[in-house]
């Protein structure tokens, strides 16, 4: 059995429920339900219901690993009747897969809170982010369900599950009548994969496009501009001699689209001087675009240190390239910054 065979199945399994859970609730709930979190961002109950389910498949199979969650059930907690929404849906779909997985309310919610790891560089975890993009699933875009297995610092395994992007990655994001829905994954050192969510059409692998100079290249960056600086983006692409259009979708459906060629930059530029970047909005997306012959460090040339808790606070922006160019994007990027970035 190769390295880490249980663990990707395991992975799989979860991320594949937990993404099917979301579209299920979105086709039901059209995003209706959400609360706000201190930061304003929408929280649906897909994310609450998706951690559960994730968590709930992880305690069933390495009960002794910690997970580092974007979640907690404080609200739920708070509000019964949306912790009965939540229930509801969670009960149908463990009923329908996998039945006796959680067994009332009360054991979701103590599944939620599994995500509650500070984290460490030592040791096994996993970071989840449940729905990494509630926006762009509020609006029917792209959002992703991410899970990583971290060991000593370092990511091992990758598994973003996409719900909306197509499973062709020669059609564009806004395509119309083709398959949607891939999970993609990668175990360090095996090279990164693709299957589709709903056939079984089994694994292809996928890898990211040969350029020979920046100026071939296509950004994928963020919808949002509170999440990078799109003017900024903006003149880093002219610099770099890039032309075509960007490429603009929530989540870490960005890494996924890059590993498999249908965009082949991904810059995350700090918007705050204090922000620190979350572990789990990046673990899953780093493994599967480095597997797929890519490069992925901050803006000076630094590792992402995921051994330092629950944010990436040793580092400072992200860049995600191929590697014959990576060093170009990076030498650009601080160029354009200028004294708006400070070094770690």
């Amino acid at each position: 059995m190769s390295y880490l065979a249980t663990e990707k199945q395991t992975a799989l399994s979860a991320v594949t429920l937990a993404s099917k859970l979301t579209e299920k609730i979105f086709r039901s709930l059209a995003g209706a339900s959400t609360v706000s979190k201190d930061d304003k961002s929408p929280v649906t109950i897909a994310d609450f219901g998706a951690q559960a389910l994730v968590n709930a498949v992880l305690a069933r199979d390495f009960p002794e690993d910690p997970v580092v969650g974007e979640e907690d059930s404080a609200v739920l907690q708070g509000n019964t009747e949306l912790k009965a929404k939540v229930w509801d849906l969670v009960r149908g779909v463990v009923e329908e897969g996998l039945p006796g997985l959680i067994k009332d309310e009360e054991e979701m919610c103590a599944m939620i809170d599994r995500g509650s790891y500070a984290g460490s560089d030592k040791g096994r975890m996993w970071a989840l982010d449940p729905i990494d993009g509630t926006k762009g699933f509020l609006r029917g875009g792209q959002y992703a369900v991410c899970l990583a297995l971290i060991k000593d610092g370092e990511v091992e395994l990758g598994v973003i599950g996409c719900p909306n992007l197509p499973v062709d990655k020669t059609a564009g994001i806004e395509a119309e009548g083709v398959e949607r829905g891939i999970i993609t994954h990668a175990i360090k050192g095996q090279g990164s994969f693709q299957r589709s969510l709903h056939s079984d059409s089994g694994d292809a692998q996928v890898t990211m496009r040969t350029i020979s100079s920046t100026a071939e290249a296509t950004f994928c960056e963020s919808v949002e501009s509170g999440h990078s600086a799109h003017t900024t983006q903006h003149s880093i692409a002219t610099a770099l001699g890039i032309t075509a259009p960007s490429v603009r979708m929530d989540s870490q459906s960005k890494y996924a689209s890059i590993a498999r060629g249908s965009g082949d930059i991904y810059l995350r530029l700090p918007v705050s001087a204090t922000y620190e970047e979350k572990i789990w909005d990046h673990a899953s997306g780093v493994v599967i675009v480095e597997e797929a012959g890519g490069k992925v460090t901050d803006m000076f040339g630094k590792r992402l240190d995921f051994g330092m808790g629950r944010t990436l606070r040793a580092n400072k922006g992200v860049i995600a390239a191929p590697v014959g160019v990576h060093g170009r994007v990076m030498e650009v990027v601080r160029g354009v910054m200028g004294d708006n970035i400070v070094a770690k």
